[in-house]
């Protein structure tokens, strides 16, 4: 008996002291859950959005898609410079020189031009200004179809650049739904954590109670103030979690200022599913990366057409309207005419000009080759991913519910002196973490679809009214 005595005096200095341990590693992680940014609580309930209006809300603040928006002003000027050669061409001209010529120069030249040519000896030389002043203007009348090809071509960079902006609303979209669930998700588990606090709080007070009337030994108080620690560790833990991911969040949304809202939850909503031929089908539509390298393509067959079409001569009107002369008032001229030009010989620049196009035409060609590749492989791995997690749903849904029924039962047979207090413990651990488990099959199943929404370019998985 004496060497019982003994054996229960040391197992219970070693209880307490794994309890000391455990006290201060709460302390700790108090002290820096304390830094982390929590959520200000003012005692009045926040307004909640929905995913929709966060949705709406990145789309207004966003910088990536402010600077997508830009990108497609900038294409849209760059189709009217390209379209500029077929617009009237006006120029303005004004220019004085001052010069040293004979006086026979200026009477052959009339005042109207600058003179050419050396004066011979004797020459009487003179020291004067001449001035010339008017407007020049040109016209394109007929290039066989270049510039408009040049134009075609700037309107397929347009259209591309604009499918750029559409992938990058999607990723943003992406990113404010994972962060939209991530939020649920912690804030769950938080009510997890606070759960399993409470729980584990009335188990201590079960375990005092009865060691207090002599039917539990010191050995399950102890235990049972160990498991509260845990359990308090894990709640400041997943109250920081809860706070990163309200971070998170704020930034999905492209906001400065602070998340002053909560969410709805419908992380347990429910979701239509599609097969993978149907997604595949959509995918290959609506796509804005594959709309893109395909407008892409067109803009590069068009700068191919623009090319050849330098093989065939140009049509240009010209015309100017001058006023010459060495004093005022000047003397006036005007010239009007058409010319047409030809290169006939040009070291073969046009030549390797078109095969260069031709060469990025077809790394184009290989490229949507491999990009729609690419999208069959990430739109049945995500239609896969959503059957399982859907699947996955139901089963840790039963395990919980088994785990709260076993938890049950170990705390009957506890209270009424048949089990232990190690398998109570262990079985609020199992359900904690079978809850646990639960959520995240809810996150990974609302993730995956919003996955899928991606993949296949457009949010066309619906909610069940």
């Amino acid at each position: 008996m004496l060497r019982v005595h003994l054996r229960l005096i040391d197992g219970e200095r070693r209880t307490a002291s794994r309890l000391w341990i455990a006290s201060l590693i709460v302390a700790c992680g108090a002290a820096a859950a304390a830094a982390q940014p929590l959520p200000e609580n003012t005692g009045l309930p926040l307004p909640k959005k929905t995913l929709a209006e966060c949705i709406a809300i990145a789309l207004d603040h966003h910088p990536t898609l402010k600077a997508a928006a830009a990108s497609i002003d900038a294409a849209h000027e760059r189709v009217w410079e390209s379209a500029s050669p077929y617009l009237p061409q006006l120029n303005a001209l004004y220019s004085v020189v001052h010069q040293q010529t004979s006086v026979a120069a200026q009477i052959q030249t009339g005042g109207g031009g600058a003179p050419s040519g050396t004066p011979g000896p004797g020459t009487k030389l003179q020291v004067s200004n001449f001035y010339n002043t008017g407007v020049t203007f040109s016209q394109l009348l007929f290039d066989f179809g270049q510039t408009l090809a040049s134009i075609r071509s700037a309107q397929a960079s347009q259209r591309s650049v604009e499918d750029n902006r559409n992938e990058t609303r999607d990723t943003v979209i992406l990113g404010v739904q994972q962060g939209y669930f991530n939020v649920l998700a912690t804030q769950r588990l938080l009510g997890v954590a606070d759960e399993t606090v409470r729980q584990t709080s009335k188990q201590l007070e079960q375990a005092q109670g009865r060691h207090e009337v002599g039917v539990a030994p010191k050995f399950d108080v102890t235990t049972a103030e160990v498991t509260l620690a845990n359990a308090k560790l894990n709640q400041l833990s997943a109250r920081n979690n809860y706070a990163v991911a309200r971070e998170t969040l704020r930034n999905a949304l492209g906001i400065n200022g602070p998340l002053d809202f909560d969410l709805v939850d419908n992380l347990g909503t429910d979701r239509t599913r599609m097969s993978a031929d149907e997604a595949l089908e959509i995918a290959y539509r609506q796509r804005p990366d594959l709309l893109s390298l395909i407008d892409q393509e067109d803009a590069q067959q068009e700068q191919v057409t623009s090319l050849q079409r330098q093989y065939y001569p140009t049509v240009n009107s010209t015309g100017n309207y001058l006023w010459k002369g060495n004093d005022f008032p000047l003397q006036d001229t005007w010239m009007i005419g058409a010319s047409v030009n030809l290169s006939i010989l040009n070291g073969g620049l046009v030549r390797a000009q078109i095969a260069e196009a031709n060469a990025n035409l077809k790394v184009l060609e290989y490229n949507e080759e491999a990009l729609r590749q690419n999208i069959a492989l990430q739109v049945r791995q995500a239609v896969l991913n959503v059957q399982q997690a859907a699947e996955s749903i139901g089963v840790a849904e039963k395990g919980a519910q088994q785990a709260r029924e076993n938890l049950e039962l170990a705390e009957g047979r506890y209270n009424t002196g048949v089990g232990n207090i190690i398998e109570l413990t262990t079985a609020q651990v199992s359900l904690t973490q079978a809850d646990a488990t639960y959520v995240q099959a809810l996150y990974s199943y609302q993730t995956s679809v919003a996955t899928l929404e991606n993949a296949i370019g457009r949010p066309v998985i619906l909610e069940h009214p």
